[in-house]
């Protein structure tokens, strides 16, 4: 991992993209927020680079959603690697937070990290460059403060839990699912910080056929770290994946994680992605997805094996996302 996980990657040339993005879920109104920075190159003769803001919110109580998106010459990008520092237009995110807003969205948010950052995708792809898209998460456990405004609402943030994540690459995944998780608790209701998960499961094309999935899983559960990256295991693990709902198993280690997200489809926000070769992908995320987690440790003295360790939930605050390379007929795409 780079000495700064967020530094930006892009180098001026053409055929890539860069997205850094916050997902959090509000305790208080139930509402979920998705805030991305991104940045793309086209391929050589295809168009001048971009960069963008976007807002995307769910409001669970109101039933109502909505997605923003804001787009200038890469010319209003500019970054700085250590101490971290991004701007787009007058937006700013570093280490510590994020503000910014465009058209009738704003917002101002300071954060504390509770650990250390994730990589979900294995070293050895990297280098092999093997992945067309790497994820790292520079603070997989975010405690929030501040505000956010978006029509009707205007959110006063205290204690909200997220995740902030930065990827690049040069090409989605034909299809994929992503989950992203640090609220949990106990099924007794009793909160369980410094746990999260986060995962990804691809099905990517290779000579003219689909491959996949390939489903990284990395988290922290009972105070210790769970890893399931390996070349190898990411092509192992059990992964099942649709428009609301991923169920997959992971093992890494001594430990088994078994995991279910189901997310209303009536509060998925649509989005349309573009890669720098002029392909699109359509994502459907929810900021208020349900999520169970059951964590495993191998027990050869017991008779299937496996003991169950803890087993946690979050409803209403798990970070789902599915996505496609065609629409999903019958809901309507907020940011095209």
């Amino acid at each position: 991992m780079a000495a700064n996980p967020n530094a930006l990657q892009w180098d001026g040339g053409a055929g890539h993209y860069e997205v850094y993005y916050l997902s959090a879920t509000d305790r208080a109104t139930g509402c979920g927020l998705w805030i991305r920075y991104t940045m793309v190159a086209p391929e050589a003769g295809a168009g001048e680079p971009t960069c963008s803001l976007w807002f995307m919110a769910m409001d669970p109580e109101r039933g109502e959603v909505l997605g923003r998106k804001s787009s200038w010459p890469a010319s209003a990008l500019s970054s700085v690697p250590e101490p971290f520092e991004l701007r787009i237009d007058d937006a700013l995110l570093t280490d510590a937070g994020m503000a910014g807003g465009f058209e009738d969205v704003s917002w101002d948010l300071r954060w504390t990290s509770h650990l250390p950052p994730a990589e979900p995708v294995h070293p050895l792809l990297r280098r092999a460059r093997l992945a067309k898209t790497v994820l790292v998460v520079p603070h997989p456990d975010l405690e929030l403060e501040g505000s956010v405004s978006f029509p009707g609402r205007e959110l006063r943030l205290a204690g909200a839990r997220g995740g902030q994540a930065h990827l690049w690459g040069s090409k989605h995944a034909s299809r994929w699912a992503w989950t992203h998780c640090n609220d949990f608790e106990s099924l007794e209701g009793e909160p369980r910080p410094g746990s999260f998960f986060e995962g990804v499961s691809v099905f990517v094309p290779r000579l003219g056929r689909e491959l996949g999935p390939n489903t990284p899983i990395v988290g922290r559960f009972g105070g210790e770290d769970f890893s399931s990256t390996g070349p190898l295991q990411v092509t192992r693990t059990d992964s099942r994946f649709g428009l609301t709902s991923w169920q997959v198993e992971a093992r890494g280690g001594e430990r088994r994680v078994v995991a279910d997200v189901d997310a209303d489809r009536e509060q998925l926000v649509g989005v349309t992605y573009h890669d720098p070769d002029g392909d699109q992908a359509y994502c459907y995320n929810s900021e208020t997805a349900t999520m169970r987690v059951r964590v495993w440790r191998r027990d050869r003295t017991v008779g299937e094996g496996w003991r169950l360790e803890e087993e946690l939930v979050a409803p209403g605050r798990a970070h789902f996302e599915y996505a496609q390379r065609e629409p999903v007929p019958d809901l309507r795409l907020q940011v095209t």
